[in-house]
């Protein structure tokens, strides 16, 4: 009888946790397919109506409008005038918004582009010996900085704090790399601080 309990119980754990990460998998794409959506549905709604009435993959549509949309305005950008016209613009309306701005240096900075100063990924050294991987946000030049300690698995909320500069040591990664540990509940993490060890070693060698 104990080996019957065991054998469903066996499977039954065996199962779930197989089930589980497919579940899991099935709403984030879910959730990531219902995000591309809405935010091409404000360039959808430029066409003429019902041009996507009949549309069965709203999210490949989603993905060539975005794709189409950026192409175009990237193409338009390599005018020096018409960027100096979208920048002026930019900053008379939206680049007067804080919350624009930083969403507009996370974007970039997940994307790999360079950014100075402001979500930087780093490591935050305690007193005790315990470390926390940080965003440095601000450096005032003068000693400080201010980091976001993010919450995992939420990556980019968390609580900010003022620090000495010299409990900050950047890390070597790329900010999609970082935010991808941290939203794995810190999977992968030694290897995020292994390899910044590397680099350090080998920039004392230089």
């Amino acid at each position: 009888m104990n080996n019957i309990v065991q054998f469903f119980k066996t499977s039954l754990l065996g199962g779930f946790f197989v089930l589980l990460p497919l579940v899991l998998l099935y709403l984030l794409l879910a959730e990531m397919v219902g995000l591309l959506v809405a935010m091409a549905t404000p360039i959808a709604d430029l066409f003429p109506e019902d041009t996507f009435k009949d549309v069965q993959l709203p999210g490949i549509l989603a993905v060539v409008l975005l794709m189409g949309t950026s192409f175009l305005f990237g193409l338009s950008l390599r005018s020096a005038n018409l960027r100096r016209l979208g920048l002026w613009m930019e900053r008379a309306t939206l680049g007067r918004l804080p919350i624009y701005g930083a969403v507009k240096r996370l974007s970039r900075g997940l994307i790999g582009a360079r950014e100075d100063g402001v979500f930087k990924p780093a490591v935050l050294h305690s007193p005790n010996g315990e470390r926390e991987i940080v965003y440095v946000i601000e450096d005032d030049g003068q000693g400080q900085v201010a980091v976001l300690v993010p919450w995992a698995p939420a990556s980019f909320a968390g609580s900010v704090k003022i620090v000495n500069r010299d409990r900050v040591d950047l890390l070597k990664a790329s900010l999609g790399d970082t935010s991808m540990v941290l939203s794995h509940w810190g999977v992968g993490a030694m290897k995020l601080l292994a390899n910044e060890q590397v680099g350090k070693r080998k920039d004392s060698h230089e």
